[in-house]
């Protein structure tokens, strides 16, 4: 069976430094796969490659059993290969209802756009209270939960999470994670990359391990969580 992402000797580099150094992997439909490592691992800027916000280097990305080497953000969004990035990357002077539309840009269906609209704010209703606030005026937790929202407005096929966690509580970060475990169920496939290792492999089926712009470890996510150098490399054991 092809897998719906396909990613294939990828290599990215910065300045003459070559920070992806010739990776490959996959995720298969309807799969939850995790991405973990280090800080400076590559893991961000393999994402930023594969939806096309960075250049390539050298190797190839297959979507759906179409190679998508050169395309945008926004042609990717078309295709249903949407991204969560870090740092949430909202409109801060828009409303929440506002960032949401937006994530519905390249759709025309108003009848589905209301549809899902009722279900972001059914899966986030803290935003469904507020949504005629400020985006800037949000929680941290809170404006992670708009990018997921917005995210899922363009109704993506593959959904790329780059460190939903990060900066988070430990209680909001809980709910961050049960809405992801949540999506998945619904049929999402989805790329997560995320430092909090324990938290991901737990809600992973299967994972890679980066480090220094290599896939050093890869296998179920079970497994991955009870190996004793990822213990003892990436949970503090």
């Amino acid at each position: 069976m092809q897998a719906l992402l396909q990613v294939n000797d990828l290599r990215v580099s910065y300045g003459g430094i070559e920070a992806v150094k010739g990776i490959s992997f996959e995720v298969q439909e309807g799969e939850l796969v995790s991405l973990i490592g280090s800080n400076g691992a590559g893991k961000t800027t393999t994402m930023k490659a594969i939806t096309g916000t960075l250049p390539m280097g050298a190797g190839s990305v297959v979507y759906a059993g179409q190679s998508i080497q050169g395309q945008g953000p926004w042609d990717s969004v078309k295709q249903g290969l949407t991204m969560v990035p870090e740092g949430r990357g909202i409109f801060t002077r828009m409303s929440i209802f506002e960032n949401l539309q937006i994530g519905a840009y390249t759709r025309s269906n108003r009848a589905e756009i209301d549809s899902d609209m009722d279900r972001v704010f059914t899966i986030f209703n803290r935003l469904k209270e507020r949504r005629d606030q400020l985006a800037g005026t949000l929680s941290g937790g809170e404006q992670q939960m708009l990018a997921m929202g917005r995210a899922l407005m363009s109704r993506p096929k593959l959904l790329l999470m780059d460190e939903p966690s990060m900066g988070l509580s430990p209680l909001m970060a809980d709910k961050i994670f049960e809405v992801i475990r949540d999506v998945a169920a619904q049929g999402v496939t989805i790329l997560l990359v995320e430092q909090n290792a324990s938290r991901a492999l737990q809600i992973a089926q299967r994972a890679y391990v980066m480090d220094s712009g290599l896939i050093t470890m890869s296998g179920q996510a079970k497994d991955l969580l009870h190996d004793p150098k990822v213990r003892a490399a990436y949970l503090g054991e």
